[in-house]
């Protein structure tokens, strides 16, 4: 069971590195002023959004709810993992979000600063603080 955990991790760190790329590129796009940037801007976001963040969340997905299903017996007293999980979702609908701004500089429709995707991009970074932190703890155990 160690190495579901392992793959668990390893396509959790990758679709992170998505999670904190992608918006940064959304901040360089929404600077960039030539259309040759802005032609490269959405052939970068849309390589790591479907090539790298989209399975990463998928495999990250898969092999946390075989974890889950592998430790059911440690899990169900744990306060801790349901923080977790809603933590988790918070985390898709960031993705899902990310998704829709990828179609809106797709299709030439963003309306927002680079300055709001600067402070869009910190919040992957306080949910894995409290996801870590959550699952190494482990506080609100039985």
């Amino acid at each position: 069971m160690l190495w579901v955990k392992s793959l668990h991790i390893i396509f959790m760190v990758t679709w992170f590195a998505g999670l904190f790329y992608l918006p940064r590129l959304y901040v360089y796009h929404a600077m960039a002023e030539d259309q040759v940037s802005k032609d490269r801007f959405k052939i970068m976001e849309r390589k790591l959004f479907y090539g790298i963040m989209t399975p990463g969340f998928i495999l990250t997905a898969v092999f946390g709810f075989w974890v889950m299903w592998g430790y059911q017996d440690q899990f169900v007293a744990g306060g801790w993992l349901h923080i977790k999980l809603l933590c988790v979702a918070l985390l898709v609908v960031y993705h899902i979000l990310c998704g829709k701004y990828l179609i809106d500089f797709k299709h030439d429709r963003n309306t927002k600063s680079h300055v709001f995707y600067r402070w869009f991009n910190e919040f992957p970074v306080i949910l894995l603080f409290v996801i870590i932190f959550l699952v190494e703890l482990k506080p609100l155990s039985a």
